[in-house]
């Protein structure tokens, strides 16, 4: 392929793509690339990819899906670092007590 002719291409696929990221779905290819991996990525990107021949673009089935993954995946990782995040007080039986006498019974210890 001449190489204007390459640049022209990209120039024109990332043209015809409107929002800034794009979702991609790789396909199979002769040097090991794996077939049904989505990405999300620039306009830049996905164009070179498309007129390489190692994506196409998104359905919006496929990229609903890739979205909704994402946010579970994102869900996911804020959970375990609220998880590492909590902090925990080590209070003897005594000074638990004297709370309690004092009206500050958070655990309801004294009832």
């Amino acid at each position: 392929m001449d190489v204007k002719q390459y640049y022209r291409k990209i120039h024109e696929v990332e043209a015809g793509l409107t929002e800034p990221y794009s979702v991609v779905v790789s396909v199979e290819t002769a040097d090991g690339g794996k077939a049904g991996i989505a990405s999300e990525v620039s306009r830049a990107v996905a164009a070179k990819m498309i007129v390489e021949g190692r994506a196409v673009l998104a359905s919006a089935i496929e990229k609903e899906q890739y979205l909704e993954q994402q946010a579970l995946a994102k869900k996911s990782a804020e959970k375990a670092e609220l998880a590492r995040r909590v902090q925990v007080a080590i209070i003897s039986d005594s000074d638990l007590k004297s709370l309690s006498r004092n009206g500050d019974d958070p655990i309801g210890y004294g009832k």
